[in-house]
């Protein structure tokens, strides 16, 4: 479909689309929005910044606005699931934007906040939920949640669900939705468990694949950097220093890590926030905003975040550290080259990191071109791998057996509770029989004394 208007939208969600510069639809959304429109269920194969949100929140959005009902205390008339905060928040800010005009209400709920705003929200009733599985159990369990008038689900990200050990959450709550439901199903890629998942889940689907399943976006420039792990602070300091990075995302494996970064990268005047999972919700949705505003350009994340950010204008994606799979590595460079622009992947590659670069290699089929003109440049031999690798293998052991020692020898909390009570029993009866004794003791003394005496005054 060449054009909007032909998708048989309201004119409400036209206008937001014009307001948004939209021109027109995106592979996915021209697929995908004909089925949806007609009940039937469906399975998208689709990467982050294909339009996908749009592909089924328009169809949702035109669903109620057709069929208008008063939803209960309660109850919810469409979930979402996702798998993290930043993507909750981020489908609902679309949501509200598509959906003006229209008087249906969208609300959130995830973790790492307080449950007594969202106790009181779903007690109003909520036309569409967008949750993470967690919190939403939670929930469901205390009574404040109810399906008895949900007419759509929607399982968002799914391949990253179960990479983040949701799967048995999310089978919990599908045992509690009605059966009788449309069900959308996406996900970037399809391993076994995704394929086994829909086979229960969705009824006859239409199934929308817009990108081969291990495919990278063809319009980011991909670049390689040897360096050693001593060095990657050094070369990232330096390549911010260009001017022409407006707007980069640094990857790297550990929250620890991301600290790191931007702790070194405030020392020489780089404005950055860090977003991973001990940051509370307000900290992670304030470094989101001052970094889509501008006021900082480089933003620190771990892999949580790297499918919750929907962000159009990253110009660069860093792989402080290559990810461990390399599907993760697809999912990261996603996050440039977004809404038809170009965008840049800069991959620091340390010598332990070599296997992880190989099969990112083999995954997407392409040989990343290693860029050379720096001062960091090395070149992993085969022998410096070994070595590095067995160093690091020392270093964990030492590590690990460190924090053995140091750990103090306690048992259970009951045992431990159980032992101090009967240590204490021990104690008091000790103390006790101690105390006997010496008054025992005493006693004799006083009666011997006094024997004494009587036997002195009966010779007088």
């Amino acid at each position: 479909m060449s054009n909007f208007q032909q998708l048989n939208l309201p004119p409400q969600i036209l206008k937001s689309i014009t307001k948004k510069g939209y021109e027109t639809p995106t592979p996915i959304q021209s697929q995908a929005i004909p089925a949806l429109m007609e009940g039937s269920d469906l399975l998208g194969i689709a990467q982050t910044g294909t339009g996908k949100t749009a592909a089924f929140a328009w169809p949702i959005l035109t669903r109620l606005n057709k069929d208008k009902q008063v939803t209960r205390s309660k109850n919810v008339r469409t979930l979402i699931l996702t798998p993290t905060r930043e993507l909750a928040s981020q489908i609902n800010t679309n949501f509200r934007t598509y959906s003006e005009g229209m008087g249906v209400f969208s609300g959130v709920i995830f973790g790492g906040v307080g449950k007594k705003g969202q106790i009181t929200m779903m007690s109003k009733g909520c036309d569409i939920l967008i949750a993470t599985p967690g919190r939403l159990l939670d929930l469901m369990n205390d009574g404040f949640i109810k399906f008895d008038q949900l007419e759509v689900f929607v399982l968002d990200e799914a391949d990253r669900m179960l990479d983040m050990g949701f799967i048995h959450d999310i089978k919990r709550i599908i045992a509690k939705l009605p059966k009788e439901k449309q069900t959308m199903l996406f996900s970037a890629t399809m391993p076994k468990a995704i394929t086994s998942l829909v086979n229960t889940l969705l009824k006859n689907p239409k199934r929308v694949e817009v990108t081969p399943e291990s495919s990278t976006v063809e319009k980011i420039d991909q670049k390689i950097y040897m360096v050693d792990q001593v060095n990657k602070l050094r070369l990232l300091k330096d390549l911010l220093k260009n001017d022409e990075i407006k707007s980069a995302l640094v990857f790297t494996r550990t929250k620890h890590g991301a600290d790191r970064v931007v702790k070194e990268l405030t020392k020489v005047n780089i404005k950055s926030a860090a977003i991973h999972g001990n940051k509370s919700q307000a900290a992670r949705e304030r470094s989101l905003k001052i970094f889509k505003e501008g006021t900082i350009r480089v933003l620190v994340a771990t892999d949580i975040a790297a499918r919750g950010i929907d962000i159009d204008r990253v110009t660069h994606v860093f792989n402080y550290n290559l990810p461990e799979d390399a599907e993760s590595y697809v999912h990261r460079i996603g996050r440039t080259a977004r809404a038809g622009r170009e965008g840049v992947s800069i991959s620091f590659c340390e010598a332990t990191e070599v296997k992880f670069l190989k099969n990112v290699e083999k995954f997407i089929k392409y040989n990343i071109p290693v860029e050379e003109d720096h001062e960091y440049h090395v070149v992993h031999t085969k022998e410096e791998i070994e070595a590095e690798e067995k160093r690091k293998l020392e270093h964990k052991a030492k590590r690990l057996e460190m924090r053995k020692s140091s750990r103090p020898k306690t048992r259970n909390s009951q045992n431990a509770r159980s032992g101090s009570i009967k240590t204490k029993a021990k104690a008091k009866a000790k103390s006790s029989s101690q105390g006997s004794a010496k008054s025992g003791t005493t006693r004799k003394k006083s009666s011997t004394k006094n024997n004494r005496t009587r036997t002195n005054r009966n010779r007088k």
